[in-house]
């Protein structure tokens, strides 16, 4: 019975209530060991009426075990697994050891796990129950933890218990509750219901030294009544947890010699196999008689053919009391008797555990156990595996090799503290150039989120350098990375240094590398100045990107080149197919990064709601995979979008926050942000403090990048302060490279530009002209700007009916764009006019009145896609999918799928 925990159980009574009506949710109950998390989930369990119940527990020794854990939640239902979406399935199946797909992605499995658990919650309402969560191997954790935060719309709910003391077991977006000692009373309820009638002072001694831990309690309770010495005697200094542990050394220590030892060979496998524990048995004169005193000490139950330790606690004392020789002569047993067919994993770990030094016949199983990890999705059990095989391996290159491979995949596993010591380990062990490349490379991905882009970009380069000869292939992949970083730092020496070592290479005429070493140089013809070469060299790439697939950074590098040269809708269309290729493959790291060029074009475009939905999907992918950088530049896309949402405190909110990350490690995506505010306050008719912050983003490092389509609107607050000399000096550049780039975005701005400066005939011709490029081939939001500027001027010069058509037009355009700040000075040039126009919400386009989520779900519905088709490209379940269409139809005034195709989602 469970004493106490009234707030405690009734926190978890609503969690299932909850997810009976169909509202998902999970839970972290937390707290020191015997605290009483099990106990919780015991109550779970049986207040689980009606509920389809799924357990695991995690197991200390078999945490390096890939998705042992997840196996365990799953089995009993993997013949479902045909109903899942292809890729899932067959991620999941090569995880759970069905089959032998190619290998896969970690989230792929995520997801698998995601829509399993939501497709039997179709027939009625589940509960998963994870027990002693610290100790799940990291691939089951990722995936559980992964289904845990998108099931906000299915009857599923998920509870983990974690242990305090152990490694911390990271669960961002998921509530914890902390369980703390029992009240006195409590805890002197508990003493009697385990030992009646104990009186003072043994009573008193327990309670005081328990602390409310009920697991302390029953055992010292337990002890004082049966007379047993009280190892809390000897060692008061030490925690509840380390004195109770103590108590249970001491029973076991007091068992027979062939008990100890079925004990400790149950302990080392934790598989509970009991005819496994027997044989090991037999090879030490231990027979099952032997188990008696175990089971009369009630520190274990035996069933037919399980073997159960009552507490983890009792597990871990029998397995550390136990002599070393012994354990390590266990551990040799019972590789022995999991030679057959299906254990190789675990004989390669007992054969580790059981080895003292270097054993090259062991450190290559525990390779081949690696690899299977790998090709399960598991990098951390992958990294634990080599790590394992390099502390045995026999000469140093090889221990090298298998060191640098236990980093890249603590990496990949999210474990950047492991990867880097992991790392620096391998630099001191080899002098092998390629080896020496890959530890360097894998500090340098570390150092972008760590310190920053400069940093990353100057170790990318020292790891390139070292495999420039021998292996230009992958000497060009490091390169674009350390290319790519440095732009974002505004380092243009180290671009310049990059596109160097680029430049010399010798890369296959005609392949994608070649392509993207050319246009990698037009970033550095750009920073000198040079925007003709720029142009010549990226232009050829993003063209042949559009239709090609090759690795993923060179299309990133394709997007921002799209961006540099005002190729927007080619922007569009390469990120794009990366987008869909990286959710299909699971490759969710590269997600953000494909979000925020998404996010950029469109909101240069004018597609503010895409927009707004790209950098909300990016915020919440960045903030769940840790990428705190990539967050801070996403963040910096958004208050822009702030700005021309007319929403004055969310954008200096947003720029407050970003701004003291992001302005001495990427500058570019600083003055990103303080464009942002350039904008609010441009629309706000505050044109001198328009003029300092766009003169600031127009002359620092990011000037010669992408932000040097902010001049533009410099060029604007400058004229309407009659700082038209300033005006010309920054349009003179800005010119060059509109003419080179010779986008019709980059020709329309430049148009425009030169009306604001000409003479009365030569701006007329310059804005007819700019408006004619803009409304055929560029996006709305210029094309709009351009035609306020005109109706502005038209007014000036007093034609009135020129003027009104074109106001009238261009506040129709902000309107449905929502850009209220815009349309606001648009009002006013009418009101100018003798015209009183009011504001018309329901111009806006009726996608603004959608969630971002709920746009990419109600468009992949308009094109015909099903909901399980939406829910695995977006990593939802079927149902969480119906829901956001459930709430999207009314704000369109739609009632049916069918009519969303009917809808003109596109219009913006």
């Amino acid at each position: 019975m469970l004493v106490g925990r009234h707030d405690e159980r009734a926190r978890i009574d609503r969690l299932l209530a909850g997810a009976r009506e169909g509202h998902g949710g999970a839970l972290v109950v937390a707290g020191e060991a015997g605290i009483g998390k099990s106990a919780l989930l015991r109550h779970a369990r049986e207040s689980a009426h009606g509920m389809l119940v799924l357990p695991g527990m995690g197991i200390e020794s078999e945490a390096e075990l890939p998705f042992g854990v997840l196996h365990q939640v799953l089995l009993p239902y993997l013949d479902r697994l045909d109903a899942l979406p292809e890729p899932q399935a067959a991620a999941l199946k090569t995880a759970v050891g069905l089959a032998g797909a190619p290998e896969v992605s970690r989230f792929l499995v995520g997801a698998g796990t995601l829509t399993l658990l939501a497709e039997l919650a179709t027939e009625r309402p589940v509960l998963c129950l994870v027990d002693d969560a610290q100790w799940l191997d990291q691939g089951s954790l990722d995936a559980l933890l992964f289904a845990a935060r998108r099931l906000r719309a299915d009857p599923v709910a998920i509870v983990f218990a974690v242990r305090d003391t152990a490694v911390a077991v990271p669960a961002p977006g998921i509530a914890t509750l902390r369980l703390t000692g029992l009240s006195r009373a409590a805890s002197a309820a508990v003493l009697e219901a385990h030992s009646p009638g104990l009186r003072a002072p043994a009573r008193d001694r327990v309670l005081d030294d328990a602390r409310g831990n009920p697991l302390a309690i029953i055992e010292w309770g337990a002890a004082q009544r049966l007379g047993r010495s009280d190892p809390a005697d000897h060692i008061a200094p030490l925690p509840v947890t380390g004195r109770v542990q103590e108590t249970f050394r001491a029973q076991i220590a007091a068992l027979p010699a062939a008990t100890r030892l079925l004990l400790l060979s149950a302990a080392a496998d934790s598989a509970e196999d009991l005819d496994l524990v027997l044989r090991v048995g037999r090879r030490f004169a231990a027979a099952v008689s032997d188990l008696a005193p175990a089971e009369r000490a009630d520190l274990i139950t035996v069933r037919t053919d399980r073997l159960i330790f009552r507490h983890p606690l009792i597990r871990s004392a029998a397995y550390r009391s136990a002599p070393h020789h012994q354990r390590l002569a266990v551990h040799q047993a019972l590789a022995e008797e999991l030679a057959g067919a299906g254990e190789a994993d675990r004989r390669a770990w007992h054969l580790a555990a059981a080895t003292t030094g270097p054993d090259e016949k062991v450190a290559a199983e525990l390779e081949q156990a690696a690899l299977r990890a790998r090709h399960r999705g598991d990098a951390m059990a992958v990294s634990a595996a080599f790590d394992r095989a390099g502390r045995l391996s026999t000469d140093n290159e090889r221990k090298a090799r298998r060191l640098g491979e236990a980093a890249n995949a603590a990496y990949d596993a999210g474990k950047p503290d492991r990867a880097v010591r992991l790392a620096a380990e391998v630099a001191l062990r080899t002098d092998d150039p390629g080896v020496l490349a890959g530890s360097l490379h894998l500090r340098a991905q570390v150092e972008y989120e760590r310190t920053s882009p400069a940093a990353d970009a100057a170790l990318a380069l020292q790891a390139a350098e070292l495999v420039l000869d021998h292996d230009p292939g992958r000497a060009a992949l490091i390169l674009t990375e350390a290319v790519v970083a440095a732009r974002h730092a505004g380092a243009h020496d180290l671009v310049r240094q990059g596109v160097r070592h680029l430049r010399d290479l010798r890369l296959p005429a005609g392949s994608d590398l070649e392509r993207a070493a050319h246009a990698q140089a037009g970033w550095s013809a750009l920073f000198d100045g040079a925007p003709h070469r720029a142009a010549d060299a990226m232009a050829p790439f993003v063209r042949a990107a559009r239709d090609r697939r090759s690795h993923y950074i060179l299309r990133i590098v394709a997007g921002f080149s799209g961006l540099m040269l005002a190729d927007d809708d080619a922007a569009i269309a390469v990120t794009t197919s990366l987008l869909a290729e990286a959710r299909a493959a699971g490759a969710l790291l590269w997600v953000p990064y494909s979000l925020e060029i998404l996010g950029l074009a469109q909101l240069l475009r004018g597609g503010f709601v895409d927009a707004e939905t790209h950098v909300a999907e990016g915020v919440s992918m960045a903030e769940e995979l840790g990428m705190d950088t990539q967050l801070a530049v996403l963040k910096a896309i958004a208050v822009w979008l702030a700005a021309v949402r007319g929403d004055e405190s969310g954008c200096h909110a947003l720029a407050d926050e970003v701004l003291p990350r992001l302005t001495t490690r990427h500058p570019v995506n600083a003055a990103l942000a303080r464009w942002g505010v350039g904008m609010l306050d441009l629309s706000a008719g505050r044109c001198g403090d328009a003029l300092r912050t766009l003169t600031e983003v127009c002359s620092g490092a990011a000037s010669r990048d992408v932000l040097v389509r902010a001049v533009p609107d410099l060029v604007e607050a400058a004229v309407r302060l009659g700082e038209t000399g300033l005006a010309r000096e920054r349009l003179t550049e800005f010119g060059r490279w509109a003419e080179h780039v010779a986008t019709p975005v980059a020709r329309g701005l430049l148009l425009r530009c030169r009306a604001l400066l000409a003479d009365a005939d030569g701006a007329e011709d310059s804005f007819v002209d700019a408006l004619r490029i803009q409304h055929e081939r560029a996006g709305p939001f210029d094309a709009a700007r351009t035609r306020l500027l005109y109706g502005e001027w038209l007014r000036r010069r007093r034609r009135r009916a020129d003027a009104h058509t074109h106001l009238t037009a261009t506040l129709a355009t902000f309107e449905r764009l929502g850009a209220p700040g815009w349309a606001a000075r648009a009002r006013a040039e009418l009101a100018a006019l003798g015209e009183r126009p009011v504001a018309r919400p329901g111009a806006a386009d009726p996608l603004q009145r959608l969630t971002p989520q709920e746009v990419q779900v109600v468009r992949l519905a308009a094109a015909g896609y099903s909901n399980k088709q939406i829910g695995s490209q977006l990593f939802l379940s079927p149902r969480t999918v119906g829901h956001h269409l459930y709430k999207a139809y009314p704000k369109l005034g739609v009632s049916k799928r069918i009519e969303l195709a009917q809808l003109d989602l596109d219009r913006a």
